[in-house]
């Protein structure tokens, strides 16, 4: 993992973004891309070509194999610096900062950016980094396609929580869709921390800010499926929900059991660490009756 992506992004030249997106395009029909396909959607020379994958190989954004040709792929690091590109030139990101937040799945930058012209995150989903099997079976936005990568199913992965924040913003509190590339998004910066590591004064009134969020985004026709006490932050004016690729909408065919789920793992929550009691059917009821 390229713990310092805003220097490798500074030093990476134009050309080697266009081999990178060579690579990138035909990926969708090769395992190990060859040299030759990528000089000739790139343009180049092949001798130029080969000095280009030569310093991308060192900078360790490309994987080369020799058998039974040379060919190429890009890693995941590499993905991350075409999608930043993409976003740099059409303003969505103007400056990047630290690594904020580190998951199985995602990594967090904190970026600044010029549509919104605050401060900003850019997620970039890690989808399959750690187990590519159990991501087929898990997310359902990919069970159905037969050909796909850990990058094709990451981005996959942030377009749907993207049009999550795209139905959900504002009526939800939940983070300010910005913009999304590939397997990017970028999106307003989370006020407050998270439950989990939060002490609570009035834990009453936070419950019940959380509840009204889950039947706001009923409301809209969107449940959560995987809320837990990790993805609720909490400050001063309420919550925000964040992490929805997993997301169902209310006609699933386990919506029920789903929504139950998310707000069980609330109440137990809840009653876990400030001896708080509520009748999970009253919720149920509550969330999905108008």
């Amino acid at each position: 993992m390229l713990e310092n992506i805003p220097e490798i992004f500074l030093h990476t030249t134009n050309r080697e973004f266009r081999v990178l997106l060579a690579i990138e395009s035909k990926m969708k029909f090769y395992e190990w891309v060859p040299k030759e396909d990528i000089a000739a959607f790139a343009g180049y020379d092949l001798k130029e070509v080969e000095f280009i994958l030569s310093r991308l190989a060192t900078n360790k954004l490309v994987q080369r194999s020799t058998a039974p040709y040379e060919g190429y792929r890009i890693y995941f690091e590499a993905y991350d610096l075409l999608a930043l590109n993409a976003l740099v030139k059409r303003g969505s990101v103007n400056a990047i900062g630290g690594l904020i937040g580190v998951g199985k799945e995602s990594r967090v930058y904190e970026v600044t950016s010029g549509i919104t012209d605050r401060l900003a995150v850019i997620k970039l989903h890690r989808e399959g980094n750690i187990s590519f099997k159990r991501v087929r079976v898990k997310r359902e936005h990919i069970e159905e396609r037969r050909h796909f990568s850990w990058l094709y199913a990451s981005r996959l992965a942030a377009e749907k929580e993207y049009g999550a924040l795209k139905i959900l913003y504002p009526q939800v509190s939940v983070p300010e869709p910005i913009d999304n590339n590939r397997h990017a998004i970028v999106m307003s910066a989370v006020k407050g921390q998270e439950l989990s590591r939060t002490r609570l004064d009035e834990p009453e009134w936070y419950l019940d800010e959380i509840l009204k969020q889950v039947k706001n985004a009923y409301g809209l026709g969107i449940i959560h499926a995987d809320l837990s006490e990790f993805n609720i932050f909490i400050n001063p004016e309420g919550c925000e929900i964040i992490d929805w690729p997993q997301y169902v909408t209310t006609n699933h065919a386990n919506a029920a059991e789903l929504l139950y789920r998310d707000i069980e793992n609330v109440l137990t929550f809840f009653k876990r660490k400030y001896r708080i009691k509520r009748d999970i059917q009253e919720v149920m009821n509550n969330i999905t009756y108008a």
